[in-house]
């Protein structure tokens, strides 16, 4: 089978391998669709997210789909023929997190693409069978490839608190914004004001729900928020993982309100004006990844409650693959969510 491998920032290889066998608990998944995460740019683009730094050849990707090729021993909820959504990570099930439904924090977590643990880039992966999720008949693997970022955006508006009538502020119109906006309009926010610095990004925030626009570049963010939202928004969502955006989410927010940091910046510490969030008592909430969403995101999209492929602006073949990242690297502005086709 073809495996592609960042070999150093901004090079790829494909290589052959041997095609693994699915082995117990498991099945093996011929892979139809990989969508390009920030996280996964990082790593292209910087070598490194955060204190995570790639010292040799790695595999990347994580958003993935696609039909089950063989069932291994004891595997009973899947067959082959069956599409699906493979969610990322497995955690050791007995860990206080994991017995109190908060897995994404178990310390023995394994993730796609989260270094030691190889991505999805290449043909054919073998994953748990219960972390592999079927698609309704309705439900394309291309959307299945897509469950993955929706369930941040689901996570995301569940941690920030988003209701009817809430009015809200997204830093960011890419992948993680747009499906954070999906997710806040399916949650009844009254007003949704999405920020970017390119305007194609923005007609696509508008075109999927958002109430107001801000292009930063053209515009005072603070200014403009007050004028739309008075004393501020009910919730500052952060989804580009940019230092100057991160930065910006305590200004922005009302006094009581809610901050909930979603993007991951390559650096590991940034600066931040703590005086603004305590003067304002504001709840600060972090994501990391998701947890228990997959159906939910799945059920979503399949219902019709949420369009999740129209996001999908690149599409690209598995031997494109470093063309893929380079094009989102350096086409950001046209770029909103590039998907690799195997």
């Amino acid at each position: 089978m073809k495996v592609v491998y960042l070999t150093k920032p901004g090079k790829m290889e494909i290589v052959e391998e041997k095609r693994p066998k699915a082995g117990p608990g498991n099945v093996l998944v011929k892979v139809e669709y990989n969508g390009i995460c920030g996280s996964d740019v990082h790593f292209f683009k910087d070598g490194r997210v955060g204190d995570c730094v790639l010292t040799d050849r790695f595999v990347l990707g994580h958003e993935v789909s696609g039909t089950v090729a063989e069932i291994g021993e004891g595997v009973t909820n899947l067959k082959p023929g069956d599409r699906v959504a493979l969610e990322p990570g497995y955690a050791c099930g007995k860990c206080e997190f994991c017995k109190t439904g908060r897995y994404n924090l178990c310390p023995e977590m394994k993730f796609f693409a989260a270094p030691p643990v190889s991505g999805a880039l290449k043909e054919y992966v073998s994953h748990p069978a219960d972390m592999c999720f079927k698609l309704p008949q309705n439900v394309s693997t291309m959307e299945g490839a897509l469950v993955e970022p929706l369930a941040v955006g689901l996570h995301a508006t569940s941690l920030g608190g988003v209701s009817l009538g809430k009015t809200v502020v997204i830093l960011g119109a890419g992948c993680i914004g747009l499906v954070t906006l999906l997710s806040a309009k399916a949650r009844g926010a009254a007003n949704i004001v999405v920020a970017d610095l390119y305007d194609k990004r923005l007609e696509f925030a508008k075109e999927m729900g958002a109430t107001h626009t801000i292009n930063v570049r053209k515009e005072d963010v603070s200014k403009r928020v007050r004028e739309i939202a008075g004393d501020g928004p009910d919730i500052v969502f952060e989804t580009a993982g940019s230092p100057v955006t991160i930065a910006q989410t305590s200004l922005l927010a009302r006094k009581g309100g809610t901050v909930v940091l979603v993007g991951m910046a390559a650096e590991s510490e940034v600066k931040y004006n703590f005086f603004q969030a305590m003067e304002k008592e504001l709840t600060i909430r972090c994501v990391f990844r998701y947890r228990n969403l997959y159906p939910v995101a799945i059920a979503a999209i399949a219902s019709g409650s949420i369009d999740v492929k129209q996001i999908v602006t690149h599409e690209f073949t598995l031997d494109e693959s470093e063309k893929a990242f380079q094009t989102v690297v350096e086409d950001a502005q046209n770029v909103v969510k590039g998907i690799i086709r195997m």
